[in-house]
């Protein structure tokens, strides 16, 4: 699947504000807007094997990561599958208008999620993770 924009699946105002609906949105459209940062580490963790990262983007000089997601050898995996990261980061700079800044996470996802201000595990209608582990699952690695 080819990288699409992060932005294009933003939460409307009642999916920000009651978790059954943002829940019940397509995988896609959960783990691209609410739930990125959910899928990124599961992603890592699903493959220990390998020296998988996780990065971010954000606004330049902003502190907030408004999108995140894992890295590995120059591939990416975010809601759109895996895709070289370039190209990942080329279509939310197009989509957003204005250049983006990467950023290398190395916090715990509890630590990110309280610097950035991002939902816990926890905190989701539902337990995200079963989700994620299906979802990243379903798509084929590059080394693959």
């Amino acid at each position: 699947m080819a990288a699409r924009a992060a932005g294009a699946f933003r939460r409307t105002p009642i999916e920000r504000s009651d978790q059954r609906v943002a829940w019940e949105r397509t995988d896609q459209a959960f783990f691209a807007a609410g739930a990125c940062h959910i899928l990124a580490w599961v992603c890592r963790d699903s493959y220990p094997d390998r020296p998988i990262e996780i990065a971010g983007v954000r606004y330049p000089g902003e502190p907030q990561v408004f999108h995140t997601y894992a890295t590995w050898d120059g591939w990416a995996f975010d809601h759109s599958g895996w895709n070289p990261e370039p190209q990942l980061l080329a279509v939310n700079t197009g989509f957003e208008g204005q250049p983006l800044e990467r950023l290398k996470i190395t916090d715990s996802l509890a630590a990110f999620c309280e610097k950035h201000h991002h939902r816990g595990p926890d905190q989701y209608w539902r337990d995200p993770l079963p989700r994620a582990r299906r979802y990243v699952g379903r798509h084929i690695p590059p080394w693959a």
